[in-house]
C-alpha cells in the first residue's frame, strides 16, 4: 500500500479492535497512513497528528469516505509537533475529550535527511534526534501519565533498519537505536501498570511514495533490491499487520521486544560501498611505537 488513500482491507478478523481508541502520530503518509486505515477497517477509533496541517486534514477527510456507516470506527485529527512538549500534551489530552480513552500509541511520526555525518550541522543533527528520541520519549511519557499509568495500554515505536549501523544517515540511526533501548526500558518500569511496549523496525527498502518523493529520488527504493533476501521492496501495508499483530490479544505476553519486518535484509548485506584503500594499516610494534628500542636506533 503507497501513500496514496486507497482500498484496504486485513488478515485479520473484522471488529478486532472495535471500541478501541489509538493515536497514531504521522498517521496520514505513507507507514503511518497504512496504519491509520488497518486500524479503522479493523472498528478502531484513530486520532491522526502531523505538523502538516493541510495534509493531515486532506487525508481525514478523504479516510472518512472509505469508513463503513455502520462501523464502529471513527477518525480524528490534530496538528502536532512532537518536538514540544506542550503540543504533545495537548494531543493527548484533546485525544481523551474526544474519545475518552486511549487504548494504543503508535509512535511513527519521524524525520530525517540523507548525508554524510560530517556534514551535519548542530541544528540538523538536533533537529533529527529531537523528532525521532525525543519526541517519540514525550508520546510516550504523556500518554503514560495521562491515562495508560492508571488504564494500562500498548505502545508501538517505529524505528529503523539500524543493526548494521546507519551510514549516509548516522543521525536517525543514533535516534532509532536510542528508541529500541527506550522500548526496552518502559516495557520493564510499565509492566505493573498493564501497558505493553515494543517496536516494530521496518527495513529501509518498504517503499511509499512519500518517502520516495522525501529522498528526491523514485528509483531510491529500488537500488537495495539485490541487497534483500526476498528479492523485492516490502509494502507499509506489511508493516502495518505487524503493528496491529503487536497491538492485538495474540500479543499479550510480548513486550519489549523489536519485530523487523525487512526480508531478512538486517542480516544479509549493506547497500553502503567503501572504496579501496590503505588507510588502516596494522600495527606493527617495532617500527611505530616510538619507545620501542629499534625504532629509536632508526630514528
Amino acid at each position: 500500500m503507497a501513500s496514496s488513500v486507497g482500498k484496504v482491507s486485513s488478515v485479520f478478523r473484522p471488529g478486532l479492535f472495535k471500541g478501541k481508541v489509538a493515536i497514531v502520530t504521522g498517521g496520514s503518509t505513507g507507514i503511518g497512513l497504512a496504519i491509520t486505515q488497518e486500524l479503522l477497517y479493523l472498528g478502531c477509533k484513530v486520532m491522526i497528528a502531523s505538523r502538516n496541517a493541510q495534509r493531515l486534514a486532506s487525508a481525514s477527510d478523504a479516510i472518512k469516505k472509505q469508513i463503513p456507516r455502520d462501523s464502529s470506527a471513527e477518525i480524528s485529527d490534530i496538528q502536532c509537533n512532537i518536538r514540544k512538549e506542550d503540543q504533545v500534551q495537548k494531543m493527548i489530552s484533546e485525544t481523551l475529550s474526544k474519545f475518552g480513552k486511549i487504548d494504543f500509541l503508535v509512535n511513527n511520526g519521524g524525520g530525517q535527511f540523507p548525508g554524510p555525518a560530517s556534514s551535519f550541522s548542530l541544528k540538523g543533527w538536533n533537529a533529527v534526534i529531537e523528532t525521532n528520541l525525543t519526541g517519540t520519549f514525550l508520546c510516550c511519557r504523556e500518554v503514560y501519565n495521562q491515562w495508560m499509568g492508571e488504564h494500562g495500554g500498548v505502545i508501538i515505536n517505529i524505528i529503523a533498519d539500524m543493526w548494521k549501523g546507519f551510514p549516509g544517515m548516522s543521525h536517525t540511526g543514533a535516534a532509532r537505536s536510542a528508541v529500541d533501548n527506550l522500548t526496552k526500558s518502559l516495557s520493564l518500569e510499565w509492566a505493573a501498570s498493564g501497558v505493553r511496549v515494543n517496536a516494530v523496525a521496518p527495513g529501509s527498502s518498504i517503499y511509499s511514495e512519500t518517502a520516495a518523493a522525501n529522498y528526491g529520488d523514485k528509483d531510491i527504493f529500488n537500488h537495495a533490491i539485490p541487497h534483500i533476501p526476498a528479492k523485492r521492496l516490502g509494502t507499509t501495508a506489511e508493516i502495518s499487520a505487524a503493528v496491529c499483530f503487536l497491538l492485538s490479544p495474540a500479543a499479550a505476553f510480548i513486550s519489549g521486544e523489536t519485530l523487523k519486518v525487512d526480508g531478512a535484509a538486517s542480516l544479509y548485506g549493506t547497500t553502503w560501498q567503501i572504496p579501496d584503500h590503505k588507510n588502516l594499516p596494522a600495527y606493527d610494534w617495532e617500527t611505530d611505537d616510538p619507545e620501542n628500542p629499534k625504532t629509536k636506533a632508526k630514528l
